[in-house]
């Protein structure tokens, strides 16, 4: 790169991006011509279903839809988000003021900070977690506090350890459960302390909620909007991607607190166009047959989960399509992940790219199928064995 060239201090100050290390990984051992098995990657094998790709289909074919679309999203997509809050989380929502449409959960998590961080504010971080929400405090300037998410404390932040003059200046709190790595999930108890501790000390909440419909053995995983008071303090991300296998469509949205979502607004009219309106039709159709979708989806990964789980001697996650699996004693999790990678083929993402709290661990995706869950299985108890 040229001497002239030089990045901006915000991408400087950018944690180095693991998951490209492991995309390269990936290729190279394709190109090696190992057998591999990629148990990496969040991203469901799953195919989106018919009927939405029919409905996306015809949507396309109609020349509406090939205009700008509104900002905040179609009304009719509104209503359908709306509708699917009452009928499973027994959430009312007003679709006027308190859903916004989002080109996937990630746009609107990486954009939250732009509307409400000025520099040297903070943002509370948890770690391990989804590099995004450290990520993007950073380009917007705020000050990441890393809140630990320990297996002592079932994989939740310690809210009463944070300092009072952390807290003085912190504006956003970003929170994910179920959780991604650790599958953690939180109840309606620990809602409830989030809601009085952002009351207090005048923090809007962010919750992620993706893997909110991908439970097992009778879980289930509330809203954070389900507790009082919530939508007072913050909003919730969802997305389509996870509940109906739609990753690479790209259409999520955003519920709760109609200040928040203003001022998200705010950002995203100033940077993006809005979701493709043949999406969002697509996507009410989704919603509509989402419990459906998202109950096959349980039945099969609960199935692997079980493989997996029972193969590697782990106790099992009651939710979200991984395994957080510590590493056998002598490896580090990046060592780890080479050396499953060298001798079994396999490859999952190590801990620390989540942060550094995660490092001991490896995550697991349960993106493939049984019967390869099962080779994984073989190949990986020829090697290692695992600790609880």
């Amino acid at each position: 790169m040229s001497e002239r060239i030089i990045y901006a201090d915000r991408i400087n100050q950018l944690p180095p991006y693991l998951f490209a290390r492991i995309d390269e990984m990936k290729e190279e051992a394709k190109k090696s011509g190992i057998d591999l098995i990629d148990l990496s990657i969040g991203d469901p094998d799953i195919p989106t279903p018919q009927t939405i790709i029919e409905e996306l289909y015809d949507a396309v074919k109609d020349p509406k839809t090939h205009r700008y679309p509104t900002y905040d999203g179609m009304l009719s997509f509104r209503e359908a988000v709306a509708g699917w809050y009452k009928r499973i989380k027994d959430v009312k929502l007003d679709p006027v003021n308190e859903v916004v449409a989002l080109i996937g959960s990630k746009e609107g998590i990486a954009h939250i900070p732009f509307g409400f961080v000025n520099p040297g504010d903070y943002v509370l971080v948890p770690d391990p977690a989804y590099p995004v929400y450290l990520n993007s405090t950073i380009l917007a300037g705020g000050k990441p506090h890393v809140m630990p998410l320990l297996r002592e404390n079932d994989f939740l932040p310690d809210l009463s350890r944070i300092e009072t003059e952390i807290l003085k200046k912190t504006k956003l709190l970003f929170l994910n459960y179920p959780n991604n790595p650790t599958s953690a999930v939180a109840k309606r108890e620990f809602f409830e302390e989030v809601v009085d501790f952002a009351k207090e000390h005048d923090i809007i909440v962010c919750h992620d909620n993706p893997y909110s419909e991908i439970v097992f053995d009778d879980t289930r995983a509330p809203s954070f909007l389900e507790i009082d008071g919530a939508r007072e303090v913050g909003i919730e991300f969802n997305s389509l991607s996870k509940t109906c296998n739609m990753t690479g469509w790209r259409i999520g949205y955003a519920v709760g607190s109609s200040k928040v979502l203003e001022g998200l607004l705010k950002v995203k009219t100033n940077i993006d166009s809005g979701a493709f309106e043949a999406i969002q039709r697509a996507g009410i159709k989704a919603l509509e047959i989402a419990d459906k979708v998202a109950s096959e989806n349980s039945r099969i990964y609960s199935k692997r989960r079980d493989v997996l789980c029972r193969g590697l001697e782990i106790d099992p996650p009651s939710a979200t399509f991984y395994l957080w699996a510590p590493v056998p004693d002598g490896y580090d999790s990046f060592s780890f992940t080479e050396a499953l990678l060298s001798k079994c083929g396999i490859l999952v993402t190590p801990g620390i790219g989540f942060g550094k709290y995660g490092e001991g661990f490896v995550r697991f995706a349960l993106t493939e199928s049984v019967q390869r869950i099962e080779e994984a299985v073989e190949r990986v108890k020829k090697e290692f064995i695992f600790k609880q």
